[in-house]
């Protein structure tokens, strides 16, 4: 089982560049269900995700052909031969229940098992549910799988009132409502990019969508969707991700395609704590400034506050702050569980429910740690890298869902940084 090995000490220079994003990715790829005509995506990260949800289309009949080493994907849903998603494949990752809204939609059944994924909290697919429900899909859930019809004449227009923000919700009716009867107001949308992204390509395909970035999005069903070319917009949480580095180490870095607007909270948060970031011509450029990084608060929130995929990172730098910061989980319960390895490593934290205190400390020491995670995963990397000494971090396969070719980005950099077998 591969592990990553870190010795850390060493300040960054160099640039990284930013891959597209994963989230984003996963959204897309299943609106190929929605056409028989191609939909190909460019600027897609190659994970282990992607796969995953490469995997799962075929299953259902789609054609899946990866070009220029995996960033171009062209997908074909001109035959659907299956309209089961099988738990084998479903229960690697909970992006798979996207295929629901899509299959119900242009094939007007669907049956698909409930999702597993990270163990960051019970995330429900009740709102899903509940939404098909409002667009007149009859479901039942049965030995694991939810059984989905449409009526005899497919989906109908209505209107869906989340009581809390859902991305995954507002993604999987986003692509249902395109091929709804009449049309679709979805109340209380998300407004990350990625829906943003998600609304685009669907319009490049024929959607009428208007209001997406907002908290209310309009659909006006069409009869049909065309085919598309669309690049998958940059992943905010590896551009984040990769900003703390030169942060927690020192140096300067250039985040090659890095986009202020997606991050603009984080980088709001990360001026709080000492650290400049400046827009270049070629994406954004991360350094600390003088003196030895402040502690700061940060509560996590749904687009465009702090986002959930950033908080095990950010533990990592404030480990190191002056000071004591406080960090406020409000989106997934049961997501500190990063705070332990941490720890191992001489880290201050003290967890109580949806609150963790980090009172930095000067140095830390390098330590065999264990991924929980994919996002707790690279929060330990981070702290590897300004630690003393050497980092072993295991169970990276968390990791490579995420996060392409970490090694050789930082390695770039100047990081002392190897992926080993053992």
């Amino acid at each position: 089982m591969d592990k990553i090995v870190v010795k850390g000490g060493k300040a960054l220079h160099g640039e990284i560049p930013i891959a597209g994003a994963k989230n984003a990715c996963l959204t897309l790829m299943p609106a190929t269900l929605l056409s028989d005509e191609p939909l190909t995506l460019t600027n897609a990260p190659r994970l282990s995700d992607i796969r995953t949800m490469n995997d799962l289309l075929c299953s259902l009949g789609a054609e899946v052909t990866t070009l220029q080493d995996g960033k171009v994907l062209t997908l074909s849903s001109h035959d659907l031969s299956n309209l089961t998603a099988d738990y084998e494949i479903v229960r690697k990752m909970r992006a798979s229940i996207l295929v629901l809204g899509p299959l119900l939609a242009r094939a007007g059944k669907a049956k698909v098992s409930l999702p597993g994924g990270c163990a960051i909290g019970a995330r429900p697919v009740d709102l899903h549910l509940k939404g098909l429900e409002a667009l007149g899909a009859q479901l039942e859930l049965k030995d694991g799988y939810v059984h989905a019809e449409a009526p005899k004449g497919g989906l109908v227009g209505g209107v869906v009132d989340f009581p809390f923000v859902s991305v995954g919700a507002t993604e999987n009716l986003l692509m249902a409502a395109t091929l709804a009867k009449g049309t679709t107001v979805l109340k209380n949308a998300a407004r990350e990019p990625e829906i943003v992204d998600l609304a685009h390509c669907l319009r490049k395909m024929g959607a009428q969508i208007e209001g997406e970035g907002t908290s209310t999005i309009e659909i006006q069903g069409v009869n049909a969707l065309r085919g598309a070319t669309h690049p998958v917009v940059t992943d905010r949480i590896e551009l984040g991700t990769y900003m703390l580095a030169p942060a927690i180490t020192g140096g300067d870095v250039e985040l090659l395609g890095g986009r202020m607007d997606l991050v603009a909270a984080f980088a709001e948060k990360l001026d709080e704590a000492g650290i400049a970031v400046e827009e270049t011509l070629r994406g954004l450029k991360v350094s600390r400034k003088n003196g030895r990084i402040r502690a700061i608060d940060v509560e996590t929130a749904p687009f465009p506050g702090f986002p959930t995929d950033l908080q095990a990172q950010m533990m990592a730098l404030l480990c190191f702050a002056e000071g004591t910061s406080t960090l406020d989980e409000r989106i997934f319960e049961n997501r500190f569980m990063h705070a332990p390895e941490l720890i191992r490593m001489g880290a201050k934290i003290d967890v109580h429910g949806g609150t963790a205190k980090v009172t930095g400390v000067e140095t830390m020491r390098g330590a065999p740690v264990m991924a929980t995670d994919l996002r707790a995963s690279v929060s330990l990397i981070l702290a590897g890298l300004a630690a003393q000494g050497e980092t072993v971090v295991s169970r990276v396969y968390h990791l490579d869902r995420g996060y392409e070719r970490v090694e050789e980005k930082l390695g770039a950099c100047g990081a002392s940084i190897e992926r080993v077998n053992e």
